[in-house]
């Protein structure tokens, strides 16, 4: 029994993960840019600029005129996804407390690790590209993050990612 709770808490904090990672593919604010009352979000999708209240967005329609760092990590989040979906396939398959392949025990097992190893490959993708996109990020700005790149009297302009 302790065992299959393991398999299911794995496997429900894996599906956050998956959530988490469905998340952020689809926000918009990947890229801050703050000027007083402006602000400018970029997404992997979409861009969106207004003051406060009143934003407007804009869909990107051309992925040749986007950034080296949008371009391969909207290549890549989609990919982790559907690692992630193959994953919770097998792993459905090969957990203890479904009824599949219940007469061979060791190739459910197998099955079930074949699924988390899935699983890990999927976050360490999502870990990976994520972390190359900020670093990317930052060090196009030459700034730390949310460090002031600007100030004067009346406005200051930090940009800042994830």
């Amino acid at each position: 029994m302790a065992a299959s709770g393991l398999q299911l808490l794995g496997f429900f904090l894996s599906l956050v993960g998956v959530a988490a990672t469905v998340a952020a593919t689809v926000m918009v604010d990947w890229k801050k840019l703050v000027q007083g009352k402006h602000r400018s979000y970029e997404g992997l999708w979409m861009s969106c600029a207004g003051v406060q209240d009143r934003m407007t967005c804009e869909i990107y329609q051309s992925i040749l005129k986007m950034p080296t760092e949008i371009q391969v990590t909207r290549a890549v989040l989609p990919v982790s996804l559907l690692l992630s979906a193959l994953a919770v396939l097998i792993s459905t398959v090969g957990m203890k407390c479904t009824h599949f392949m219940d007469g061979v025990p060791k190739s459910k097992s197998m099955i079930a690790m074949i699924g988390g190893i899935t699983f890990i490959l999927s976050g360490v993708l999502t870990i990976i590209i994520t972390s190359w996109f900020v670093n990317m990020v930052l060090s196009y700005s030459g700034h730390k993050l949310f460090r002031y790149c600007h100030q004067d009297t009346h406005t200051h302009t930090y940009a800042y990612t994830l």
